[in-house]
């Protein structure tokens, strides 16, 4: 079992509201990719919170943390974090998600907790 919270553009988050669909996601052209510019912003301050990159396959980068047992994926749609359910990994998985929507282009999803992030 796993926790899982994800991360896309704002766009996706509009276009998700709006479609009404409990599959939205299962469809990889409903996400809004990422441009160069975000996806390596996403990078860079995933290394900035101590993540280590473990695996480069094309465009997906996998990412551990190695204080927490905390996993991240990221690709051109989506950054995906997944962790165990202790406590203080679910914590640090959100409270990292919550920080990278600080310049708007972002929203945090958490399908276990109501979904949508909202301020």
């Amino acid at each position: 079992m796993s926790y899982d919270i994800q991360l896309y553009r704002t766009e996706t988050k509009d276009r998700e509201k709006n479609a009404g669909d409990e599959n939205f996601f299962d469809h990889e052209d409903n996400l809004e990719p990422f441009t160069e510019e975000q996806y390596n912003y996403l990078k860079d301050r995933i290394l900035k919170y101590d993540y280590i990159l473990k695996e480069e396959k094309n465009r997906d980068l996998r990412f551990a943390h190695p204080e927490y047992n905390i996993f991240a994926l990221l690709t051109d749609g989506g950054l995906y974090f997944t962790s165990g359910f202790d406590q203080d990994s679910i914590f640090e998985a959100g409270m990292t998600a919550s920080e990278l929507t600080d310049t708007d282009e972002f929203a945090k999803y958490d399908p276990q907790n109501n979904g949508w992030e909202e301020f």
